[in-house]
């Protein structure tokens, strides 16, 4: 069987372009205990916390998520909907099913009023309305799949909107994924 050439920053063996479909997922998939490996690299911490088991979440380490989320430039922690986590963590076990092991990284989370408005005054592609001001929002990278393929499995998860922010170099793009309405769009 012949295959596919991989897609920039996947690695040397590509899935078929509908593997990272969210929608095939059994329901056993969700049902198993969440852990989410997580990095900032704005604040440079790291954790991997079991924040879901049981049909429950566990409050300290949601309560610690919520503080790896917070605004890092405002100081500020609040309240991150968990919808936001259950996206999170389906993106990072769904590719670690295919041997994609490597934590997901949180480029921002939270956002005061204040320090949304001082990204918007520095040209940074931030709405005056952004999820990211209520806690309902996250713009994440994960080091081995490009935007693209990292961005359509999000979508593929059908639980609110997903931005592709294409960037080159080294670091690339990043996605916004969000716990509003679904829709799309490149930035």
């Amino acid at each position: 069987m012949p295959r596919a050439s991989a897609p920039s920053g996947f690695g040397e063996l590509a899935p078929p372009p509908d593997i990272f479909d969210a929608q095939a997922l059994d329901l056993e998939f969700w049902l198993k205990p969440r852990t989410i490996d997580v990095i900032r690299p704005a604040s440079g911490e790291r954790a991997k916390l079991l924040y879901w088991r049981d049909g429950e979440i566990i409050e300290s380490a949601y309560q610690d998520l919520c503080h790896l989320l917070r605004d890092v430039n405002g100081k500020e922690t609040a309240r991150i909907d968990p919808k936001l986590f259950e996206t999170l963590w389906g993106t990072q076990a769904f590719v670690a099913r295919y041997g994609i092991d490597t934590p997901l990284e949180i480029l921002s989370g939270y956002r005061t009023q204040a320090s949304n408005q001082k990204l918007r005054e520095a040209g940074v592609p931030a709405a005056r309305q952004s999820l990211h001001i209520e806690g309902r929002a996250a713009d994440i990278r994960l080091a081995s799949l490009n935007s693209e393929v990292l961005g359509g499995l999000v979508k593929s998860f059908r639980q609110g909107g997903v931005g592709f922010y294409y960037r080159s170099g080294p670091r690339g793009g990043w996605i916004h994924a969000d716990t509003g309405l679904n829709r799309t769009w490149k930035g």
